[in-house]
């Protein structure tokens, strides 16, 4: 193989490679931005309150209590070690981003003074 096929080769491995981290990205920060990862928080407080309000009516009405029924959520969780990395790695690219577009608006705001 030549070394022109070798470079092209590897110039079309980079971009499909780079455009499907560029998608993952877009789709994580998106999640992140959207308010995802609250919602999901906000659930699972309902969820307790919810529980919490069976638990006290069922002792009023004198039922036999047991703590597993009050405990257990049926709700499916998608959540994964993959989610969950790709969540923090999108807020610290969201971090830095964030920091460079400051720092350079900083700078301009210090040449325009000048």
């Amino acid at each position: 193989m030549k070394t022109e096929d070798k470079i092209k080769l590897f110039c079309k491995f980079f971009r499909y490679a780079f455009t499907t981290f560029l998608i993952l990205f877009v789709a994580l920060y998106i999640s992140q931005a959207t308010g995802y990862y609250e919602y999901t928080m906000h659930k699972k407080m309902t969820f307790t309150e919810d529980q919490i309000k069976k638990f006290e009516q069922d002792v009023k009405d004198g039922k036999e209590i047991d703590l597993k029924v009050y405990l257990d959520d049926t709700s499916k969780n998608y959540q994964n070690v993959t989610s969950k990395l790709g969540y923090a790695v999108s807020s610290k690219i969201e971090e830095f981003v964030e920091g460079s577009i400051e720092n350079a608006f900083k700078i301009l705001g210090n040449l325009i003074q000048e």
